[in-house]
């Protein structure tokens, strides 16, 4: 299994790309690089040079008449390198940790701002619990991978060269041969099983994503869950995601295992090897006891952090699937863009106007057939027909959530293709049939209309949307919470929260999206005359289920199929007796039919009594 990098490229190669697309996030502070990376080889360079000092000290004292302060100035030259060694690691440390949580910011807020520029189709097929695992995991990488590669492998290389290049300069070509042969097989050993494992880590993060998304799918669906008893295949559905991730933990452990047992042992023969050697130089007369206490001293300072080194790799690739991860949710193109030259929206009245429209969600699937009609600024046109003809589609369409195929959408004349998506966006507003309020206060939601809004402006907002008895009257007033996507609100003070930050927005152009099919009909009543002031003066483009809340509008229009088959007032299209002569009819036959029901209800209660 390879990464996902999106030109099919080997997996090296896509460890480069994604390396150099961090680099940019940390040179925005070169010089704090620059200071960190000369602070790491000073503290090296100090590293190195102990073992050479303690090869000096052990050779004047094992001296029969050695100088008392030659020792002295060595033991002291000795501790001075132990001090700067840790002094400049520690400014290392100081001096980069700004660019690590400076980038780590920089991605997280960048990635976070793309999704939300992506379109609508993108969040209705996205996961949102292998998102936002995507996210977290892609963040903590970059931290990892930061303090791996300039904390740990690159103070290690710098390290193993130096040792390396002393030990080929003081001593027979037998040492520097030794070691490099043991750096080579060491590397491709950890190199090889450790690309071999990345499969594993990858299976275990599609696992983790997938029960994830699972929990959060079934914790979001509580009430669903509960209504059909299903707790229990819920927990069968989630347990098989955990035992398939169960299953590439294990294999994973088992292969890390094996890994570390060959790095030991290849350590262990390099180690047996070279110190044999040496003492048999001391043996030959040709090394010195300081000697064999100096290459011990490099052999643990060169194989201590070089067995750290295949973990340190391991950490770096994981890290490098991770962030690859996040950043693949960064080349996600945008459906919808802004144009190159896209200007602000100029409002002047609000007229929306639909021309020959053609759109379709899936390319072999068209849902609106030529779509044409007209929204006078401070009008109210009304849309109707059955499920699926199209209607919500063109609620979608104005807010550029997608681009038609074919035709035009203007508003004031202005094609809303060559203006910015957020301009066109702050002129509409809309009260959805499905009102989704954010898990914080009633306050917080309502001021969403218009953060920047005074308190006084959000008050007045709640007054006009007649919730705001409702607020006051609650223990927490304002600080009221109101529950995941609003649960703990009923539809009606659903439907004022929407009415009342969309009051707070103040749109050019109103949507109402079938705002009150989804209540009951006194509720209705009262929202709908809420909705009929707050629409006033307002282009409103009412979509609608019942017929009896559009009676009033300046114009019907009557949708079938993803066409527009009528069009008139209310009186018009009932005289034309037409589609819509035809809905009022059975819309009305169903209402008498509740009502003829409605005064039998209490007779059965009181025959049963």
């Amino acid at each position: 299994m390879r990464h996902f990098n999106s030109d099919g490229g080997q997996p090296g190669v896509a460890d480069w790309r994604t390396l150099l697309k961090l680099l940019p996030y940390l040179w925005e502070y070169k010089w704090r690089v620059v200071i960190a990376i000369s602070s790491l080889i000073a503290a090296k360079l100090a590293v190195v040079s102990i073992p050479i000092i303690l090869k000096q000290i052990v050779d004047h004292l094992n001296h029969p008449r050695t100088e008392l302060v030659l020792p002295l100035g060595l033991l002291l030259a000795y501790g001075a390198l132990r001090l700067a060694s840790t002094v400049f690691s520690d400014l290392r440390d100081i001096v980069f940790a700004k660019v690590t949580q400076r980038a780590i910011r920089r991605v997280g807020l960048e990635v976070f701002r793309h999704l939300h520029s992506l379109s609508l189709r993108f969040h209705l097929e996205r996961q949102t619990g292998g998102v936002s695992r995507d996210i977290e995991r892609g963040a903590r990488a970059i931290s990892s991978l930061i303090s791996l590669t300039l904390f740990s492998v690159l103070p290690t290389l710098v390290e193993i060269t130096l040792v390396a290049a002393i030990l080929f300069a003081k001593f027979d070509w037998a040492f520097g041969a030794i070691t490099v042969t043991v750096l080579v097989v060491y590397i491709v050993l950890t190199v090889s099983i450790t690309e071999w494992r990345t499969h594993l880590r990858r299976t275990m993060n599609e696992m983790d994503s997938q029960a994830n998304t699972k929990a959060i799918d079934s914790l979001l669906n509580y009430e669903t869950v509960k209504y059909f008893g299903n707790e229990e295949y819920e927990a069968e559905r989630y347990d098989s995601s955990l035992k398939n991730w169960e299953a590439a933990a294990i294999r994973n452990q088992v292969s890390l295992g094996m890994l570390n047992a060959a790095q030991a042992a290849i350590i262990a023969i390099a180690v047996t090897v070279m110190l044999t050697r040496a003492s048999a130089g001391i043996v030959a007369g040709k090394l010195s006891v300081g000697d064999l206490v100096m290459i011990n001293a490099f052999l643990m300072q060169m194989f201590i952090p070089l067995n750290f080194l295949g973990v340190m790799y391991r950490e770096i690739k994981q890290s490098l699937t991770d962030i690859e991860r996040l950043f693949k949710l960064l080349h996600v193109g945008r459906e919808v863009a802004d144009a190159p030259d896209a200007r602000t929206l100029q409002l002047k009245g609000g007229t929306l106007q639909f021309d020959k429209v053609h759109f379709g969600y899936e390319g072999n699937r068209e849902i609106l057939h030529g779509v044409s009609f007209t929204v006078p600024a401070g009008h109210n046109v009304a849309v109707v027909g059955t499920s699926g003809a199209g209607k919500s589609t063109l609620a979608r369409l104005c807010y550029r959530f997608y681009e038609v195929d074919v035709g035009s959408i203007s508003l004031d004349g202005q094609d809303i293709r060559t203006v910015t998506q957020q301009s066109l966006r702050a002129a509409i507003g809309i009260v959805p049939q499905d009102t989704v309020l954010f898990n914080d206060t009633i306050y917080y939601n309502i001021a969403y209309g218009r953060p920047t809004a005074s308190r006084e402006e959000i008050v007045e907002a709640a007054r006009a949307a007649h919730i705001l008895h409702f607020i006051e009257s609650l223990p927490n007033g304002w600080e009221s919470k109101v529950g995941e996507r609003g649960l703990k609100l009923s539809g009606g003070e659903k439907q004022r929260v929407a009415i009342a930050r969309t009051v707070l927005k103040n749109p050019a152009v109103l949507i109402l999206d079938e705002a009150t099919s989804a209540l009951d009909s006194q509720t209705e009543k009262i929202i709908q005359a809420e909705l009929k002031e707050i629409a006033r003066g307002h282009t409103t483009l009412t979509i609608a289920h019942r017929l009896s809340t559009i009676v009033d509008a300046d114009q019907i229009l009557v949708m079938e199929r993803g066409e527009i088959v009528e069009r008139g007032t209310h009186r018009e299209l009932l005289a034309r007796n037409g589609t819509y002569a035809k809905l009022w009819a059975l819309q009305q036959e169903e209402r008498d039919t509740l009502s003829d029901k409605a005064p039998n209800i209490p007779q059965l209660i009181g025959m049963n009594g």
